[in-house]
């Protein structure tokens, strides 16, 4: 059973399958994801259009679905037949059934452990005692986990394994931009609620730019499990093309998350914003304590890309921050640059998926 709630989890879980079943040709493979893991031959559960929400408030309208759901998952689990449980990220939900697969015997191999360095250190100790096996994407996190007695292993980051971006100039011609056009990037997101949010303040902070930096181009770079209608509010020509996108940009806008990894791993300058329900935003401020918010400035461990976030992220602060780094010349994009060459040495090496296929092995084996 292979569970992933939102599409970076696809992404990975993706891959996770393909080379499991390319270690056991006649896996089978049952589980909550997206497109993604469909295609690879995934049984889905339930799809992602049903599970993409994030944040407290958010969560709290959806209770009776994630219920019903998580009963789905449970029934499937105790009528028996699965040799290993490996939940991806998404922890509200994985936790719980990765505690109800360790009750009845079924090994557990967590992939993306849940952020306490952030928030809820205590989960640390409780995952420490649930899986068999913890595999870590973020080179600080296995010391977290080493008092509890888990066996937490850094596997490196799996965004090391995305396959190369196209050519960007290929991307450059569709899109009519001339070579030597300065291209600002905007990423507001890859859930509906996110795009939601960020959509107006990202617009006018590149439309401030556009009045301010000499032929300019905007383009938006759009999630591919949204619909295109979503993005249609945004006055600016868009790509799904990231990878393209984040190789072609001389800056980018990028929503708080694994897009700032993205957008690191491509050396392209950029300002991260996030913006949630007030509610949300008033409870995390209590309760997580990092700090930095751009997963790119923790792996660094230093501020190395401007963050601005809930009413601080209005599109002149934004904009002010962006203006540097459109430029070739100037002395703030180099020294970002180098901070970001920082935080794609610190992520590791390729092959991510096979070190996670290699800790299942290891579990199979210990279990036979």
């Amino acid at each position: 059973m292979i569970l992933a709630g939102e599409p970076s989890g696809d992404a990975h879980g993706a891959r996770l399958a393909e080379e499991i079943r390319r270690r056991w040709p006649d896996v089978a493979l049952t589980g909550i994801g997206g497109p993604r893991m469909a295609a690879v031959g995934v049984r889905l559960v339930e799809g992602l259009d049903a599970l993409a929400v994030m944040g407290f408030a958010e969560v709290a309208k959806r209770l009776r679905f994630f219920r019903e759901l998580e009963g789905r998952l449970k029934r499937l689990l105790a009528e028996g037949g699965f040799d290993l449980a490996i939940p991806v990220d998404y922890p509200g939900l994985n936790m719980r059934i990765a505690a109800w697969a360790a009750k009845r015997s079924v090994p557990v191999l967590y992939y993306i452990g849940p952020q306490v360095w952030a928030w809820r250190t205590g989960r640390a100790k409780e995952l420490a005692r649930i899986a068999d096996r913890i595999a870590l994407v973020l080179p600080f996190e296995p010391e977290l986990y080493e008092p509890h007695g888990g066996r937490a292993v850094f596997v490196g980051h799996p965004l090391l394994d995305e396959p190369p971006a196209k050519e960007p100039n290929v991307l450059a011609r569709e899109l009519g931009i001339k070579p030597g056009e300065p291209v600002l990037a905007l990423f507001p997101g890859s859930r509906r609620q996110e795009l939601e949010r960020h959509r107006e303040p990202f617009a006018a902070a590149a439309a401030e730019l556009l009045g301010r930096v000499p032929g300019l181009r905007v383009v938006v770079g759009k999630a591919p499990s949204l619909p295109a209608e979503a993005y249609r509010r945004l006055p600016f020509p868009s790509t799904e093309d990231g990878a393209s996108l984040r190789a072609l940009a001389t800056a980018g806008l990028v929503k708080s998350g694994t897009g700032t990894l993205e957008a690191a791993l491509a050396g392209m300058p950029f300002v991260v914003a996030y913006a949630t329900h007030p509610v949300t935003w008033f409870l995390a401020r209590r309760l997580v304590r990092v700090p930095h918010v751009a997963l790119a400035n923790l792996v660094a461990g230093r501020r190395v890309v401007s963050e601005f976030l809930q009413h601080a992220a209005t599109p002149t602060a934004m904009a002010r921050a962006l203006e540097p780094l459109l430029d070739e010349t100037d002395p703030r994009r180099r020294a970002t640059v180098s901070g970001l060459a920082s935080v794609r040495d610190a992520l590791g090496t390729p092959g991510v998926a096979g070190r996670v296929v290699d800790l299942a092995e290891e579990i199979l084996k210990e279990r036979a």
